[in-house]
């Protein structure tokens, strides 16, 4: 009988019997293809007031990175604290392997609600048993309604508040409030008239979503919850313009994070702690007082949003997978690992031409013509874009566009080599097969593709062992 009664009481403290009072509430909000430094919070163009007054409440980091630069496996990134090729996530429109576990797993049998409101992009529900409302955006109505009865209840929950924006089409906000002629361009882009055009438009949907982040701000104020909710917000990958999304350049796999904590992080503060997508989960587990499981690839960063530590990776991952993908090269698999001062770009087949979305844009066309009309920029751009070498090495402290490749510069071979041999060990440990991985691709999809056969495969782990 007294072992009944023990097991009882055990479930009903793992049920959620602590309040939320002892727990903090966790809030992540995320973006939807914003390059970070077109952020006004990270000194780029777009107006983000909401953004920016986070940000001097809470901690912002200039170093956040995450492994895939593509809306599925960045979702199932976060959500599940494991890296694409191990979960299975890899490819675009993909889906986690089964048995995977996710965030909701962590934080319900610690009396979390875990809700998702607006882009999904997951799968399958056995993996990611959310609380689910919204289509492409946050369901504020729905939203205000969860942290009506959490507040009432005394339960502590985790909203993750996906938006779509500023993903394109870009209509939405107001595209008057920038001037094209104004712009300011990184020097992977060219400003031509149709390109300043968009790009007022793609500004004017990064406000739009900082007009989100106001709201549900607005939404914990007005349920007195402000003092109890950890505020996570991710520009996700960037945008969908040459050189971001789709690629692991800087633009394509750097992030934006701001995080609010009232009485746990120090206002006004910046971290260069060099962090991950995948360390959210385990981050979260650990704020909210669980046990973080041994099966993860992320490593919490809660003694850096504590202020007890500045510093957390020595070096991090992403890879690439083109094949699946919209207009996306039949295989194109690229790998990375950057350190403090350098990246390592690893593009597996570089005799392919590299194309997606992005190359039958209509920016991307318009750079096209401005290269056949005499623009040298832009001819050398295009060039770069769709044709690289086999390795690409940056100094990302003094190049931080990655515009002056210094692969085969013997003075850095040295840095070449060690990243290298990160890369591959982070491969193995991954099941990393790399052409070979790519070349499966279509087995880890949730639309129709065909798996690669038996010679194929065969043929494809040839070549990759070769390279």
């Amino acid at each position: 009988m007294k072992s009944i009664q023990w097991t009882c009481l055990l479930l009903l403290l793992l049920s959620g019997s602590v309040t939320a009072a002892e727990r903090p509430n966790l809030v992540l909000i995320i973006a939807d293809d914003c390059t970070y430094s077109d952020l006004g919070t990270y000194g780029g163009q777009a107006k983000t007031p909401n953004l920016d007054a986070l940000a001097a409440e809470g901690m912002k980091f200039t170093q956040c990175f995450q492994s895939a630069p593509m809306c599925s496996p960045t979702r199932h990134n976060i959500y599940t604290g494991l890296f694409p090729v191990k979960s299975g996530a890899y490819p675009n429109h993909t889906f986690a392997k089964k048995g995977t576990k996710s965030i909701v797993h962590d934080l319900k049998p610690l009396g979390y609600r875990v809700h998702l409101s607006g882009k999904r992009h997951i799968g399958p529900v056995e993996v990611f048993p959310f609380e689910y409302s919204g289509k492409s955006n946050p369901d504020m109505q729905v939203i205000n309604t969860l942290f009506q009865e959490c507040k009432a209840d005394e339960q502590p929950f985790c909203l993750i508040a996906c938006s779509n924006e500023p993903h394109t089409p870009w209509n939405k906000g107001d595209a008057s409030q920038y001037d094209p002629d104004e712009l300011e361009f990184p020097p992977y882009l060219v400003g031509t008239p149709h390109v300043r055009e968009q790009f007022t438009k793609y500004l004017a949907e990064i406000t739009y979503f900082d007009s989100q982040i106001g709201e549900i701000v607005d939404l914990l104020e007005k349920h007195g919850l402000e003092d109890d909710t950890l505020v996570m917000v991710l520009s996700e990958q960037g945008n969908s313009l040459p050189f971001a999304k789709w690629t692991c350049y800087e633009a394509g796999v750097a992030s934006g994070m701001v995080v609010r904590w009232p009485g746990r992080v120090k206002p006004g503060s910046e971290t260069d702690a060099m962090v991950e997508y995948v360390d959210i989960l385990p981050t979260f587990v650990e704020a909210a007082g669980g046990n973080i499981r041994k099966t993860l690839d992320g490593k919490s960063f809660l003694p850096v949003l504590q202020g007890e530590r500045d510093d957390h990776k020595k070096v991090t991952y992403s890879l690439m997978t083109t094949r699946g993908i919209n207009n996306g090269s039949e295989y194109y698999p690229i790998r990375s690992a950057r350190n403090e001062q350098f990246r390592l770009i690893w593009n597996l087949s570089p005799d392919v031409t590299f194309q997606n979305a992005c190359t039958e844009s209509s920016e991307f066309k318009s750079m096209e013509q401005a290269a056949a009309s005499g623009n040298e920029q832009a001819r050398e751009l295009t060039e770069k874009y769709q044709h690289r070498p086999e390795y690409e090495l940056y100094d990302v402290v003094n190049d931080p566009h990655n515009m002056r490749n210094l692969a085969g510069e013997k003075e850095f071979d040295g840095e070449m080599a060690s990243l290298r041999k990160s890369l591959e060990a982070w491969m193995a440990d991954q099941g990393d097969e790399g052409i070979a991985t790519e070349m499966a691709a279509g087995d880890h999809q949730n639309r129709g593709r065909k798996p690669a056969g038996k010679n194929a495969r065969q043929k494809s782990r040839k070549n990759a062992s070769s390279r």
